[in-house]
């Protein structure tokens, strides 16, 4: 009888067991992102304003976060910067507005409003000299710039 019984255990804790982890999130499993809502934003029409203030020791620059998830980010950015570099994102800049010279890598670039910056991670670029207005641009960060992942360039 106690062979039977023994027997009949194991396929009850089977059972049981497999239906708890049903019940359960499993380990290691990932936060699902943050919800995205849906809006419409008049970048031309953003003010200094409704940008903010200036970034601490970053030239002019003042940057205002419009989504983030865990993925990227975006952002619109005001301003000059001196030259920097992101050893963990990749950087893609739609210019806005404004035009002048870009520095990307070792080369000073001609950049005007309606130009695609492509930024690898680990490259240097700054808006340092502009010709029209300041630069205003919208900023992706792929995958979310850490913090800290800034690095001055001399």
């Amino acid at each position: 009888m106690r062979r039977y019984a023994s027997l009949a255990a194991v396929p009850v804790a089977f059972a049981c067991g497999f239906f708890a982890s049903h019940l359960t999130t499993p380990a290691g499993a990932q936060t699902p992102p943050p919800t995205i809502s849906a809006q419409i934003i008049d970048l031309v029409a953003m003010t200094d304003a409704d940008i903010g203030a200036q970034v601490p020791n970053l030239g002019t620059l003042r940057t205002k976060g419009l989504v983030a998830t865990p993925s990227g980010t975006i952002a619109v950015q005001a301003g000059n910067v001196p030259k920097h570099t992101h050893m963990g994102s990749d950087e893609i800049q739609y210019v806005i507005s404004g035009s002048g010279t870009f520095w990307l890598g070792n080369e000073q670039r001609q950049v005007h409003a309606g130009d695609l910056i492509v930024i690898p991670k680990g490259m240097a670029h700054a808006g340092s000299v502009p010709t029209s207005g300041e630069f205003k641009v919208l900023a992706i960060k792929l995958p979310p710039q850490a913090s800290g992942d800034i690095q001055l360039v001399p």
